[in-house]
């Protein structure tokens, strides 16, 4: 996959009326409603699991205000990016796609910035050291590394031959997530409530909003490359965000139920070759429908996805709050093993084990997630942007995907070995922070350039945008700087 110039404009958009939103009555919303549900699935991962729990051990709760802001600007980019979609049926990508310099630089560098975030399979060699734990009946550390490695290895490859045998197994791996996501929620739900002392729970609720209540925002030895991560993994992340508008468009939400679009099928994975946009005309019918898909929008992000990203950080960190000792820094081959150490230690080999195997999938779903998600976005992204792309073998799609696929199982396989699975996964959440400053700037050009004046964003959310990039630019910045002043 290499990047060429490719000039060729995207094909203008087509006129038509925005179509009607489903009464706002409970049974339509529960199905219109439910982007913002599998954004939440697909999130919890890394920065619930490890990196706040490593945050929280060496600094306190008190930083878990970084969540909040972090949810709170992500919850704003991802309603800004999905005004666009709500009004061209097209995804995000499409709409930067059609900004200078034009399809084939935007197209190629999005797909690169994707795989430079999850392109290191930390999720792999953290979920193996889960694994490992259990093959050797304690936690792993450095001497332990080759049997980590191993099976990371092993985790990796089967995450891959998943996506690319989905279609007879689809179904399966789709109830099994499905069942451990209620599985994983009940449990935390229930080690929080019964277990997690309640000055713990106290604290965590607090730090929340921690600078609100007296206590200084951050502590004196920042360590800024996991803060960075942190900030960038609480909720969705960088890429993952901008995936949202996807899933808008598959719903049918606002203009995209007017767009035509050819589905395939690749490896079990469903792939949607979209058609140009169609724009609708700001008149007083076409305005009255779109405050009616608005409200649907917002109770997507605000009422479900911005509580449950919250949540999804506070559960485990009552864990770590509850049982690490203060000052901690998890690190190392035994990363996503400390909160099963933590309570195993304390109420038996039961809750050991099932919180190994709890820890295990939100790692492995996350890293099948990341590599059936490349897959397939890169290849609507390309297919998109190039038309040189759309000529490889004759115009067959499946040729991109399996492009894809086979640069991220390299790159994978080739990168696994360099660090341990935090700092991969940390090299991935800092990639992420870059990518969340690039798609809030980006889509603040976007809405200002192609959407009417009564459908674009107030000036609060323009300023709030910004901010959010801003935001998460300094943080990788700041943690660039350090890293450079530590290797001089």
């Amino acid at each position: 996959m290499i990047a060429r110039p490719d000039p060729q404009p995207l094909p203008a958009w087509g006129t038509g009326d925005l179509p009607e939103p489903p009464p706002a009555a409970w049974r339509n919303a529960l199905r219109v409603i439910g982007p913002g549900t599998v954004l939440l699935a697909v999130s919890v991962g890394a920065g619930e699991w490890l990196l706040g729990p490593a945050a929280i051990a060496r600094y306190g709760p008190a930083v878990l205000w970084i969540t909040t802001v972090s949810v709170v600007f992500q919850a704003l980019l991802n309603t800004e990016m999905a005004r666009y979609t709500l009004y061209t049926g097209e995804p995000i990508f499409t709409g930067f796609m059609r900004t200078a310099p034009g399809p084939g630089f935007w197209g190629w560098a999005y797909a690169w910035l994707h795989f430079l975030q999850i392109g290191w399979p930390g999720w792999a060699l953290a979920a193996a050291t889960a694994v490992s734990a259990l093959f050797l009946g304690r936690l792993p550390d450095e001497g332990d590394r080759v049997v980590v490695l191993y099976f990371g290895d092993l985790t990796f490859l089967v995450s891959v031959l998943l996506v690319l045998h989905g279609e007879r197994i689809e179904k399966t791996i789709e109830h099994a997530e499905w069942v451990m996501l209620g599985w994983i929620l009940v449990f935390l739900v229930l080690a929080g409530l019964f277990l997690v002392p309640a000055a713990a729970r106290v604290a965590v609720a607090a730090g929340f909003v921690s600078p609100l209540l007296g206590s200084p925002p951050l502590p004196g030895d920042v360590d800024w490359f996991l803060l960075a991560g942190f900030a960038a993994y609480s909720g969705a992340g960088g890429m993952l965000n901008a995936t949202l508008t996807y899933w808008l468009r598959d719903k049918g939400f606002g203009m995209s139920g007017t767009v035509a679009s050819i589905p395939a099928v690749i490896g079990g994975q469903k792939v949607e070759v979209s058609h140009p946009g169609i724009a609708f005309p700001p008149t007083e019918d076409n305005l009255r429908r779109w405050r009616g898909w608005w409200r649907y929008l917002r109770a997507d992000q605000w009422g479900i996805w911005v509580p449950g990203s919250l949540i999804g950080m506070g559960l485990p960190a009552l864990i770590a709050a509850g049982f690490v000792a203060p000052g901690t820094a998890l690190s190392g081959y035994g990363i996503a093993v400390y909160p099963a150490l933590a309570l195993g230690e304390r109420y038996g080999p039961l809750l050991w084990v099932l919180t190994l195997v709890t820890g295990f999938w939100i790692l492995f779903s996350t890293q099948l997630a990341n590599a059936g998600g490349f897959a397939r976005v890169t290849t609507e992204i390309l297919w998109t942007a190039s038309g040189r792309v759309r000529g490889w073998r004759g115009g067959d799609v499946r040729t991109v995907y399996y492009r894809a696929l086979l640069l991220f199982t390299l790159g994978g396989c080739g990168v696994i070995a360099l660090a341990d699975p935090l700092t991969l996964i940390l090299i991935g959440a800092n990639v992420a922070a870059v990518n969340l400053a690039i798609l809030s700037f980006h889509t603040l050009v976007v809405n200002r350039k192609f959407l009417p004046p009564a459908l674009r964003p107030s000036r609060w959310r323009e300023i709030g945008l910004a901010l959010g990039g801003l935001f998460f630019l300094s943080f990788a910045l700041l943690a660039l700087l350090q890293r450079l002043r530590w290797l001089l």
